[in-house]
């Protein structure tokens, strides 16, 4: 795992503060992703977590998908801030704080991942990969 100095130095001041230091962007600030195929991969360490293809309007204001591209890819923490319990997801590979899991969403799996924009980086099919 990265010392805290150097996640500091490598993300913008916002993605430190999501993926690092658990805060959450403004719902409607950053959910200009193309519509293109690909996946959406952790701005810290790249890890593949979402496809396109799971990708749905939820009409929160933040990206939102029905399944992670891998099970094992997203982590999961009960989230116990703002008076309410949670469930927090986060990137198996570096912890990366990504958002929450709630169970509201459409078929096939009814599960609506809410995911802070800030925390995921668009990647078109065919891209190399890498940040």
């Amino acid at each position: 795992m990265k010392p805290d100095a150097e996640w500091r130095a490598e993300l913008s001041d916002l993605a430190y503060r999501v993926t690092r230091k658990h805060a959450t962007e403004r719902p409607f600030s950053n959910d200009d992703f193309p519509k293109d195929p690909g996946q959406f991969h952790c701005v810290c360490c790249d890890l593949p977590l979402f496809g396109q293809t799971a990708k749905f309007d939820s009409g929160t204001g933040w990206p939102s998908f029905t399944q992670p591209v891998d099970p094992a890819a997203v982590g999961e923490s009960v989230d116990r801030g703002w008076f309410l319990r949670r469930t927090e997801v986060h990137c198996a590979r570096c912890d990366a704080h990504l958002g929450h899991v709630f169970g509201d969403g459409p078929a096939p799996t009814g599960l609506r991942y809410c995911i802070n924009g800030i925390s995921i980086r668009f990647r078109p099919t065919g891209a190399d990969a890498g940040p």
